[in-house]
């Protein structure tokens, strides 16, 4: 994806600018650019985490430096995107996912022979070895260090502005489980007690061994991190999907007639340019000559190809089936409707991206107030005559309680149960937006092509004529459709093939683009295609054969006549047929509480007729990718919470902007790296599924935050005045770590339907 900056200008006396922001980790990071941004005056910026980009509308002004430093000032990196420059969003985030990574590997290798030891060493004194203290310390450090860099790198940039996140208290409360440990190991045994090792911390009123919370919380979190930033480099991945739909190449007629190969960035406006069967058409324009069946799919959702001849528009990134195109370049580049369709999916994306973490909110309130406890402790038993490093101690204990072991796991843990299980089932959760929006819902609106229908044409009726049997009319019918490359004449074919093979071979075929074709069969000449074919050749149409014609067109079906020595013999209905599964899925999307919503691009009757037999009441037919997610944002404005079922390009703005985007796996790449949720049944009854599946586990969450937070809020007090034992303290940190855990892997028992008694469970 090529970006620009500065941008055209958005209203007189103003300049878009698009940015390139460095060092975000989270939704919090975009929302606080954003707010830094929009800060200046006449400054209107959106922060997209997705693709590590903030799009600025500024007065003429306002400078990119100017711009720069703001964001500087807010602890990240900016510079201005240049369109010769290549992309940093996939280097960008293949990178971070492979530090992550790194860091989770290195972490797992540390913690778990930690814990063993320490468990081993606490529970069993007389397995003490010399230099125990050692191999803690050291099997703890680089997990407290390198593996939680992201962590304490975070708080240091938060702490030069005045700011805290839950990277502050990660990174804190690792630092003091650490320090506290260390000096419990190295000193506290002696000075207090006299004796010597493990056994006497359990006699110490103020002692006690952290070092595996220390290492747990970093490992939970990094694997929560990965996961979060392995889903951000999908969602980025949309926009580059779509710019990889154009045609890279363009072969341009010049005023001589020679064609010459050049690539589609370098084609002007007014220029002609060659489209060959098969080939991409490289911008919008109009046909000057030439005849073919056009692929427009990606952009309307139809699943009928549509004629194209002289003086007919076509859009970029569409594709020329049959016939070869001239065509005039009318829009190019940044102007053509692909381009359009780029920028309204990350427009969209932009807009989600000031959604921040629940755990994030919390911990806004929560942080700020844990260090002032800590602080207020400090000082209280300072004040009150209490020995320097009793009240030190009680400090300490403070941050030690407070260490967001459960607070760390609470979304990571609901989000591994709840994709162990989504997968069982053919459902993929991306990230945390899809939970949080999940439980807002209140309208599905579902695509059409592809989605609701199988995206192929079928035929559905056969209608022979008088004195005609059907394996006739298939026959004939099936031998001249066999030689066209039209989705229509591919279903005739497959039906034929199937009921009269071998298939008869057809002489001297002719497409007679936009009408049928034509063709010799057994020595009869054999006609195929619309009432207008006939009509131009004084052929007859007996009246209950046209009005059998009329019916199947009201349903959404397309018709084609069959002629053979001058005479209609029959005639057969085509159509998209719906999925099986469409109608229980509607139904079990009206039991949740959901209006469920057509959506496409195709027309009024076929979309009408496809709703009536999915059961779905709200239909929304002619839609283009444009209009889709307009469509989807006036629903919103209307006040209701939008989920989008799509699987095509046409479909990815759509996704993107509603509050819940969910892609069929069979679908393109746009489609799914657009979307919030990936479904990866062909099966729609995977749609009610997702949906009570994102709930759930976003309820889930909610409950171990609560607890988590619960915990804290009880155990603060009692660390402060001195009354809770260090190893109490540590029994009960592990006691809610194990049920936030225990409270998550309750998904994996979650169930393909609804049973009464889990939904009371619930």
């Amino acid at each position: 994806m090529a970006a620009a900056g500065p941008l055209t200008d958005a209203a007189p006396g103003t300049t878009q600018f698009e940015l390139v922001i460095g060092g975000m980790t989270c939704a919090a990071c975009a929302a606080r650019v954003q707010a830094k941004l929009n800060k200046l005056d006449g400054v209107a910026a959106t922060v997209n985490l997705a693709t590590e980009r903030a799009h600025v509308t500024a007065p003429a002004r306002v400078s990119v430096p100017e711009l720069v430093r703001v964001v500087q000032g807010a602890g990240y990196s900016a510079e201005l995107a240049a369109p010769e420059r290549p992309d940093p969003g996939v280097a960008a985030d293949d990178a971070a996912v492979r530090r992550l990574r790194r860091r989770l590997v290195l972490a797992l290798v540390f913690f778990v022979p930690l814990t063993d030891l320490s468990i081993v060493l606490s529970v069993f004194p007389w397995s003490r070895f010399p230099g125990w203290q050692w191999l803690l310390v050291a099997l703890a450090a680089p997990v407290a260090t390198w593996a939680a860099w992201p962590f304490h790198q975070a708080a240091l940039k938060q702490a030069r502005h005045l700011s805290s996140s839950m990277d502050t208290l990660v990174s804190m409360g690792i630092l003091a489980a650490c320090g506290w440990s260390v000096y419990a190991i190295f000193f506290l045994d002696r000075s207090r007690t006299g004796r010597s090792g493990v056994a006497s911390l359990i006699h110490a009123s103020g002692g006690g061994i952290y070092l595996e919370v220390a290492a747990s919380v970093t490992t939970f979190l990094l694997a929560g991190r990965l996961y979060e930033a392995s889903a951000r480099r999908s969602a980025g991945q949309a926009m580059r999907e779509l710019a990889a739909a154009g045609a890279k190449e363009v072969c341009v007629l010049g005023d001589d007639g020679a064609e010459h190969q050049i690539p589609a960035g370098r084609l002007r406006a007014g220029q002609r340019f060659v489209v060959r069967p098969g080939e991409r058409i490289a911008a919008d324009g109009e046909v000057l000559s030439g005849q073919s069946a056009v692929d427009r799919s990606m952009m309307t959702g139809e699943s009928v190809p549509a004629d194209a001849a002289e003086g007919d528009s076509v859009t970029g990134g569409t594709i020329a089936l049959t016939g070869r195109l001239i065509v005039r370049a009318d829009r190019v580049g940044q102007d053509t409707q692909l381009a359009h369709l780029i920028a309204l999916v990350e427009q969209a994306q932009a807009e989600k991206a000031g959604v921040q973490r629940l755990a994030d909110r919390i911990c806004a309130v929560f942080v700020p107030c844990v260090l002032a406890a800590a602080a207020a402790t400090l000082a209280g038993w300072l004040l009150a005559g209490g020995a320097a490093g009793h009240a030190f101690s009680a400090a300490l204990a403070v941050l030690i309680i407070a260490c967001p072991c459960a607070l760390g796991l609470a979304t990571p843990a609901a989000l591994v149960a709840a994709s162990g299980r989504g997968a069982q089932l053919g459902i993929f959760i991306k990230g945390y937006q899809a939970l949080e929006a999940s439980r807002a819902i209140d309208t599905v609106v579902l695509d059409k092509t592809g989605t609701v229908t199988t995206g192929q044409m079928t035929v559905t009726a056969v209608r022979p004529g008088p004195g005609t049997t059907r394996h006739e009319l298939l026959r004939y019918a099936g031998a001249v459709e066999h030689a066209s490359e039209h989705a229509v004449a591919a279903a005739v074919a497959a039906l034929a093939a199937a009921e009269t093979a071998p298939l008869a071979r057809a002489e001297g075929f002719v497409a007679l683009t936009g009408l049928g074709a034509r063709g010799e069969v057994d020595g009869h000449e054999v006609l195929v295609g619309r009432d207008i074919l006939f009509a131009g050749r004084a052929i007859t149409v007996p009246g209950d054969l046209a009005a059998w014609c009329r019916a199947r067109e009201q349903e959404g079906g397309t018709t084609v006549l069959v002629s053979w020595d001058g005479v209609v013999r029959g005639a057969l209905a085509v159509a998209d047929t719906v999925k099986p599964s469409a109608a229980p899925a509607v139904a079990r999307l009206r039991g949740l509480g959901l209006r469920p919503v057509l959506l496409t691009g195709d027309s009024p009757a076929t979309a009408h007729a496809v709703a009536a037999a999915a059961g779905i009441d709200e239909v929304i037919s002619g839609a283009l990718p444009a209009a889709k997610a307009q469509v989807i944002t006036d629903l919103e404005t209307a006040g209701r919470s939008v989920a989008m079922v799509g699987d095509g390009v046409n479909d990815a703005p759509a996704l993107a902007a509603a509050q819940l985007g969910l892609a069929l796996g069979s679908g393109t790449d746009v489609a799914i790296c657009a979307a919030d949720m990936i479904l990866l049944r062909d099966d729609l009854e995977v749609v009610p599924d997702a949906i009570r599946l994102a709930r759930a586990t976003f309820r889930t969450i909610r409950r171990n935050l609560a607890w988590a937070f619960c915990y804290n809020v009880l155990a603060l007090p009692l660390a402060a005045l001195g009354f809770l034992n260090p190893i109490l303290a540590a029994a009960a940190m592990t006691l809610s770590s194990v049920f936030v855990v225990w409270n998550s892997l309750r998904l994996r028992r979650f169930p393909a339907s609804a049973p009464r008694e889990f939904r009371a469970a619930q």
